[in-house]
């Protein structure tokens, strides 16, 4: 199983340690893409601040992370489950994952970024901010810088195995599975449901949308659920307490669309 993932805009201080070291990263094929936005991001951040901050859409409250992103090449770098803070990430708890769900997490989950492409969870990275929403002056708006080098190394990436999207649109736009690969690709969206004068509502609720993403992997992992198709997925999930309404495609080679159904948010 592989678990595509959104990054979080908090990300925890880099702390002390070596700086950055790109050719350990996990998918080399990215190596290229990766130096070009990072030599860009840098040389963006080392000049006219302003310009930076409107680039990177940040208000003067966050001019720091204009400073922080010049001294990507020098800063300290820690694994990114580790960098990566916010609502997913906290109910996800990777630190206070059991030893074997933590060894199944560091195998199976894969966090989109606009600066990295794709890292897995124990590539060590420093702390950054550009979203994939960026559109740097050289090379364009990231979602579709990320398309073609992605598009490249993806497939492989997923193996043959459960491909659980669970990333947001700006991300999903980097990378959107294909072929044989999206036939065994599960979108998952979480609705709230209530009942308003006798009639059921549902809305989509970001933060805690964010949340029960985080508690439905940790939940899976910790069980050592391990589906190997969108059905399976489904049915782990029913069993683990989840009330689960799946949409199977019409057509094959197509993902199947799963909704998570909750009456209570926390």
């Amino acid at each position: 199983m592989l678990v595509l993932l959104p990054p979080s805009e908090g990300k925890a201080a880099g702390g002390s340690g070596a700086p950055l070291e790109p050719e350990t990263l996990s998918l080399p094929g990215l190596a290229g893409a990766r130096a070009a936005v990072l030599e860009e991001l840098v040389e963006l951040c080392a000049g006219d601040e302003l310009k930076a901050r409107e680039v990177l859409g940040l208000s003067e409250g966050l001019r720091g992370e204009v400073a922080k992103n010049a001294g990507l090449l020098s800063a300290a770098a820690r694994p990114a489950g580790e960098v990566y803070t916010g609502v997913l990430y906290d109910a996800l708890g990777l630190a206070g994952l059991p030893a074997a769900a933590r060894t199944a997490a560091e195998r199976s989950l894969m966090v989109f970024s606009g600066l990295w492409g794709a890292v897995r969870v124990t590539d060590r990275i420093p702390s950054y901010r550009c979203s994939m929403g960026v559109k740097l002056p050289g090379l364009g708006a990231l979602g579709a810088y990320w398309r073609e080098p992605m598009a490249a190394v993806m497939p492989e990436a997923a193996g043959d195995g459960l491909v659980l999207d669970l990333r947001s649109s700006a991300y999903a736009s980097a990378w959107k599975p294909k072929g044989e690969v999206a036939g065994r690709t599960a979108t998952v969206r979480v609705l709230h449901s209530q009942i308003v004068d006798g009639v059921e509502k549902r809305s989509v609720v970001s933060h805690f949308n964010k949340a029960t993403k985080g508690r439905l992997v940790r939940d899976l992992l910790v069980a050592g659920a391990v589906p190997e198709s969108p059905a399976e997925l489904v049915a782990a999930l029913r069993d683990l307490g989840y009330a689960v309404e799946a949409d199977a495609p019409a057509k094959p080679a197509r993902a199947w669309s799963l909704d998570v159904v909750v009456t209570q948010i926390h």
